[in-house]
């Protein structure tokens, strides 16, 4: 049996899963393989992500662990057949393999929920804006390797525009509208692209003050995905060098309740069907407005 060498996030997913329904039905590995005549070095090499199980086996040992979440199991099987081939595969030994497991989760994704604290987030960047980022990492250090990440992000974007797009919804810090990247030019564009995208009937923006209490500028930027027809979660958490996907309860849990707090001290979302006039109070498309104003 050939053991996977380079195992990606959808498959490190549907070996986790299958072992916390084991757990969850009380039963030692050995156990678990036993129910469905498969052995337990077998079984720990699908849970590990090292290697396959067929769609019917799967299932059976769904069954076996006593799951009858339907929604759930067929979202199991939904990682299970997948190919795992998409437009991202086109970037395949040229960019980290995290970057490639992002784009694979976000074409399965109905929802994607997000908070940025210094920059805008990338489903909404424009390609100047990507670009002086990318320069000045030292991760990205050569013109071909700007021009790629540059390019696989745009392309992540395409998403936002297709038939039936998931649902958006950002909170950004106003620190990031202050962040000059590119120069004035280059933020005034990237301004009104969020203007823009926020007219989008699944697009969601709210921009979070300095003014808002309780909040520490600081707080960790993330993105939460619901795929699967909603069946499954994912966190992202991204720092310098490291991408790290949290799918356990307690840290999903974490941040849906972090995001609710967000969006609840956050300005109303930008809403460009409401005329000048009618901005009584502060929103999140004045305080964009603003900022624009002072480029």
């Amino acid at each position: 049996m050939a053991l996977r060498t380079l195992i990606t996030e959808r498959q490190r997913r549907l070996g986790a899963e299958l072992k916390k329904l084991r757990l969850q039905a009380g039963l030692s590995i050995a156990e678990g393989g036993k129910l469905i005549g498969m052995g337990a070095p077998h079984l720990s090499h699908i849970e590990a992500g090292r290697t396959a199980i067929p769609t019917d086996r799967l299932r059976a040992l769904a069954n076996a662990y006593g799951c009858k979440n339907e929604p759930y199991v067929d979202a199991l099987l939904s990682l299970a057949d997948s190919s795992g081939k998409g437009w991202w595969s086109d970037y395949k030994g040229r960019l980290v393999p995290s970057a490639l497991d992002l784009a694979e989760l976000e074409s399965q994704a109905q929802e994607f929920r997000s908070y940025e604290s210094l920059f805008i987030p990338g489903l909404f960047q424009t390609e100047d804006y990507t670009a002086s980022i990318f320069r000045a990492d030292d991760e990205t250090n050569t013109p071909d390797h700007v021009d790629t990440a540059v390019g696989f992000r745009m392309r992540r974007q395409a998403i936002l525009h297709e038939e039936r797009p998931p649902e958006v919804h950002a909170v950004i810090h106003e620190a990031a509208l202050h962040m000059r990247f590119g120069g004035a030019k280059v933020m005034r564009k990237q301004l009104l692209r969020l203007i823009e995208l926020a007219s989008l009937p699944h697009v969601s923006i709210q921009i979070l003050p300095f003014s808002a209490e309780g909040i520490s500028t600081l707080s960790t930027p993330f993105f939460m995905l619901t795929s699967h027809g909603r069946a499954l979660e994912t966190v992202l958490l991204e720092s310098p060098g490291q991408s790290s996907f949290l799918h356990d309860e307690p840290s999903v849990a974490k941040y849906h309740r972090q995001f609710h707090r967000l969006s609840a001290a956050a300005l109303p979302p930008v809403d460009v069907t409401v005329a000048p006039f009618a901005h009584d109070s502060r929103d999140s498309l004045g305080l964009i407005q603003h900022v624009l104003y002072t480029l």
